[in-house]
């Protein structure tokens, strides 16, 4: 088993990919073009729901595999080919379009915080890597990734406007194709990582 520093990185790469900040940057800047002023304030207010969304998920994620019956292999594969599968698609332009528009409610929980931060691929990858997490130490290592990368992205959203601007659609389109690339690597590991532990299991136990 990995220790508390590399489940870590881990932790912190998988949740950064799948909030994808470049990705949210524009639709963060288009919400809010009519209220640039409050830019900051919904920043923070989307980041801190987003945040109490994936707590929720982390501290229910162990809880829901004990009384269901779950495997942590079993959703390390299914996880797994979730991120795969959504990864692939992005790669190959087969995004689907998502049309956010606000009708004068508060935007920053939903759809800002939630799904556009804290979508169902976040939420997923953090219940798969909560389910790993069994000693303390990997648990304070799952805490600080997703203070981490939440943290990283209130950053990137702060400075949404200056580097989209800056990026033009040219790339954005290059570093969201990257972004979905390691997502596709990382779903690959989370496969590789539940056959091999249950190929392992079915070899003892004869």
């Amino acid at each position: 088993m990995m220790g508390p520093t590399d489940f870590g990185i881990l932790a912190f790469s998988s949740i950064f990919a799948m909030v994808d900040p470049l990705a949210a940057a524009p639709i963060f800047v288009n919400m809010t073009r009519n209220v640039p002023e409050e830019r900051r304030r919904l920043a923070i207010r989307s980041i801190f729901a987003a945040g109490i969304a994936m707590i929720i998920f982390a501290t229910i994620g162990a809880a829901l595999f004990k009384v269901l019956g779950i495997t942590v292999e079993a959703f390390q594969i299914v996880g797994g080919l979730l991120f795969l599968l959504t990864s692939l698609r992005a790669l190959q332009g087969l995004e689907v379009a998502e049309k956010v528009e606000s009708d004068g409610h508060d935007i920053a929980v939903v759809p800002l915080g939630i799904p556009v931060i804290a979508g169902a691929g976040v939420l997923s990858t953090v219940m798969v890597l909560s389910g790993q997490a069994r000693q303390p130490g990997h648990q304070l290592a799952l805490f600080l990734a997703m203070v981490l990368a939440l943290g990283l992205t209130l950053l990137i959203l702060f400075a949404a406007p200056r580097i989209i601007r800056f990026m033009g659609k040219s790339g954005q389109h290059v570093m969201s194709k990257l972004v979905h690339l390691l997502t596709a690597i990382i779903g690959m590991q989370f496969i590789l990582n539940g056959t091999s532990k249950v190929i392992t299991t079915i070899l003892q136990s004869r």
